[in-house]
């Protein structure tokens, strides 16, 4: 292995790592918002990739149906909690706001998206079309499956959170077939430096990360939402107390993580061709990141998924047959060494 072979190596782990990190925090954003260890993160990575294929070819994203059908079933839901004694004075109003979101807007953008000429869009439109389409499902998701058992413990929700990907995997087997697909990369451009040779794409995938993520800075120092996010992750009783809606913190950290997910989606399908269960591998790297951060540090997940992007790339060079047994293995020292150094057990709320 001579310099130019590690360099080119670093470069694939960085390019992945960067992808790894944004699941690492989208991750452990929901786990310290709604204590849910969200097991189908990367489903949203799968249906975003595979929705930006669809558009590319030029074929009617049949994400759109399933976008329809959970809000049909959330709204469907919101009418029903009128009837078990969960009516509020503003019922009527909030019944409206659900009409309109679950209902209004996935057939309004049904219509948009029937008319449009997908395979002249430019690339940043058809990603605005993915967004459109995939980010919504996220809090409806969180209606449907979450929201009515919102206080379970974590070992409840964890059962839910499984059974919701097994669910979302049996769709996108559905909705996209067995066969996978890859889309064009956004940047054919070289950056020649030294011997080493950096492809656009790369470039875009580690900017778009970095910038990802200052926006989640920003909006968690800096905006009202955020802070209220943050508030939740940090005492849920506090924030209720404050009159912060965990329902509504609920829906939002899903829209975030709906929002990650899709945009890590369209970011690595033109790295590797992407199938209908492809994300939970992919995801349960990034979940390997976020318990290097103790889902609770975002710092140390950005920091795991780099290092676990660099030992899978190095991996692969040295035992490509056992890369995903070694990366997977890393977990063990880092239980091992949290196991150690923790002195208490927290009390289930």
């Amino acid at each position: 292995m001579d310099a130019s072979i590690i360099a080119l190596l670093g470069q694939d782990g960085i390019t992945n790592g960067a992808i790894y990190a944004l699941l690492a925090l989208a991750l452990v954003l929901v786990f310290a918002v709604t204590r849910i260890i969200f097991i189908p993160q990367g489903e949203f990575l799968t249906w975003g990739a595979l929705t930006m294929a669809s558009l590319e070819s030029g074929h009617y994203p049949a994400t759109v149906w399933l976008l329809t059908g959970l809000g049909a079933l959330s709204f469907i839901l919101d009418v029903g909690s009128g009837f078990f004694g969960i009516n509020k004075p503003d019922y009527g109003r909030q019944l409206s706001y659900s009409a309109l979101r679950n209902l209004a807007y996935p057939l309004m953008l049904a219509a948009v998206i029937w008319v449009l000429p997908f395979a002249h869009l430019a690339i940043w439109a058809r990603v605005l079309v993915v967004l459109l389409i995939v980010v919504p499902m996220g809090p409806m998701i969180y209606r449907l499956a979450f929201q009515p058992l919102a206080q379970a413990p974590v070992l409840v929700l964890l059962i839910i959170s499984v059974a919701v990907h097994l669910v979302m995997v049996g769709f996108g087997l559905l909705v996209f077939g067995p066969e996978g697909s890859r889309t064009e990369p956004f940047s054919d451009a070289q950056l020649q430096i030294g011997m080493l040779t950096i492809g656009g794409h790369a470039i875009v995938v580690v900017l778009a990360s970095l910038l990802l993520i200052t926006g989640l800075y920003l909006f968690f120092g800096h905006t009202l939402y955020g802070k209220a996010l943050r508030a939740t992750a940090i005492n849920r009783n506090g924030a209720r107390l404050m009159g912060i809606s965990p329902g509504l913190a609920g829906r939002l950290t899903f829209i975030l993580a709906a929002l990650i997910g899709v945009l890590s989606g369209v970011l690595v399908a033109p790295l590797t061709t992407i199938f209908y269960d492809s994300g939970f591998l992919i995801g349960l790297k990034g979940f390997v990141a976020a318990i290097i951060g103790g889902l609770v540090s975002y710092p140390l997940a950005a920091f795991g998924a780099i290092l676990v992007g660099l030992l899978e790339s190095f991996s692969s060079f040295w035992a490509s047959a056992f890369k995903d047994v070694i990366v997977f293995t890393l977990i063990i020292p880092v239980l091992v060494w949290r196991s150690l150094a923790s002195y208490h057990v927290e009390e289930e709320e």
